[in-house]
């Protein structure tokens, strides 16, 4: 048999992805005449589509026709009209049946009860006047780690902000909300925050309520207390030399899978997204949710035209009105900005297939399978039940985990079709691949390949089994791809709103 040439969807679609590039007057499936060329992953008009009818993938509205289109044609950015705002349609669907196998991990259990994957040590700056003196800091105790030390990472935590704003305004709550969240991270068994001594974000505001000192998991050392820079760099040196002793008495120990809390993320998306490695991962994700684990989606812009899938799954109505009225902020937002929610993916999506905002939120939202949507969080504000849930986030990949792992996000599960080198210590961060082509180009990069689903080696459920075990294995110390790159270092980007001053 011919090798098929394009994938239709739903039937109810009048357009198909090519799974190859096509030239002018190529013969396709079922006899259809390629108009013009077609980059692979791209869409082609399956019927005639006239000026103003609706586009239709994945049996939804993404964008209506913005000139007469012909049976054969290429449907992309030059003839799709975006500027309306369809809405997704959920559709009566039947309930995740299928049981996970595995019920356990292998983790860290700290003092409070919470369960880590990984056993670090975070060094965090208050305030982009301490960055450099933490990184010294951590260049030097990584150098001075013995061989066969219980530390798996020695992790800096800066940011170029922490001072210049309103001391009560919403952009130091966010950060303060975000860096209290790290210095919480279960994957970090010890913390040193270090100070500059002047600014907003002082260490008084930001550890309030918060043990510090001898014997606890987290110090404290301001620059000019401490007597400036080098002095600080000695002294936080044998601060982290301390912390590394108490990391070194923690041992893993088997838990239930209901302690892990997994941080969904796309980025570098292509027209295969939701196709292999979303739907795959929410698979997975259903099957974490099913063994009492907690999944969290964000990039609150890149749900945009596809919410009604996630309200339609809403556990009540306080979630669902919270969820409208993320929303209704960001539609605020963008406005007040001069901008809008309905713009073009980046430049990398379209190169990828993605023609609109309205198609790729439909790939990003597959990545939370099909559980109930049990809570809508604030940025970086602690998850506090168990279940699919929704972290309120800018769609910035680096800025939506920073957030995800302030809430409680102890590992991340990261699709890309176009090709991410994403990390994000102090948490390990699991790769997926939409296509085989490039999970093969870029293999150092990538943990799993769902581009085997195209290829009809695995079925959308076997993938997601495999890529569910996976992530077990990482969260019970297996190192990913992007750990043994040494990624994650410059990843901690907290969103920044309100007034610079």
């Amino acid at each position: 048999m011919t090798a098929p040439r394009l994938i239709r969807l739903r039937d109810e679609d009048n357009v198909a992805i090519v799974l190859a590039d096509i030239a002018p007057g190529e013969t396709l499936d079922g006899g259809l005449t390629a108009a013009e060329a077609i980059p692979r992953g791209h869409k082609v008009a399956l019927t005639d589509i006239a000026k103003g009818m609706p586009i239709r993938k994945l049996g939804q509205t993404i964008g209506l026709a913005g000139a007469d289109i012909a049976t054969g044609a290429h449907v992309h950015v030059h003839n799709i009209d975006a500027s309306e705002s369809p809405q997704a349609v959920a559709a009566a669907g039947n309930a995740f049946t299928d049981t996970p196998d595995r019920t356990v991990f292998s983790g860290y259990r700290r003092a409070d009860g919470r369960i880590g994957t990984r056993n670090c040590i975070g060094v965090v700056a208050t305030v982009n006047c301490s960055a450099t003196v933490v990184r010294e800091i951590v260049a030097r105790s990584r150098a001075a780690l013995p061989a066969g030390s219980g530390v798996d990472a020695i992790v800096p935590i800066t940011h170029a902000t922490g001072c210049g704003m309103a001391s009560g305004g919403a952009g130091i709550r966010l950060l303060q909300r975000t860096l209290r969240g790290f210095i919480g991270q279960p994957n970090f068994a010890g913390v040193l925050v270090v100070g500059l001594g002047c600014e907003g974000n002082d260490l008084a505001s930001l550890l309030d309520g918060i043990p510090t000192g001898p014997g606890e998991r987290v110090r404290a050392l301001g620059i000019q207390q401490a007597g400036g820079t080098r002095a600080t760099i000695d002294e936080g040196c044998r601060q982290v030399a301390e912390l590394a002793e108490l990391a070194n008495a923690a041992r893993r120990e088997e838990v239930p899978v209901s302690a892990l809390t997994l941080g969904l993320q796309c980025g570098g998306s292509d027209a295969f997204s939701a196709v292999t490695a979303n739907p795959a991962l929410g698979y997975a994700a259903d099957l974490l949710v099913k063994a009492g684990g907690t999944v969290i989606l964000a990039e609150t812009p890149e749900i945009h035209g596809a919410e009604g899938l996630l309200l339609h799954r809403a556990t009540s109505d306080d979630v669902a009105d919270a969820l409208n009225a993320r929303i209704e902020w960001w539609q605020d937002y963008v406005a007040r900005n001069g901008a809008s929610l309905n713009n073009n993916p980046s430049p990398g999506n379209m190169a990828g297939g993605i023609s609109t905002i309205y198609e790729k939120s439909l790939g990003a939202v597959a990545k939370g399978g099909t559980s109930p949507l049990a809570g809508v969080f604030d940025y970086g504000q602690r998850i506090d039940r168990h279940g699919f849930v929704f972290m309120d986030s800018p769609g910035y990949d680096p800025c939506s985990v920073t957030g995800e792992i302030a809430s409680g996000a102890t590992l991340v599960c990261f699709t890309t079709g176009r090709g991410s080198v994403f990390g994000a210590k102090p948490v390990p961060s699991v790769k997926l691949a939409t296509n085989s082509a490039m999970a093969k180009h870029m293999a150092d990069d990538i943990d799993f390949d769902c581009g085997r689903i195209l290829d009809g080696e695995l079925s959308l459920a076997e993938a997601g089994r495999h890529i569910y075990t996976l992530l077990l294995d990482v969260a019970s110390g297996t190192p990913s791809a992007s750990e043994r790159n040494g990624l994650g270092d410059f990843e901690f980007v907290p969103w920044q709103i309100g007034a610079v001053l």
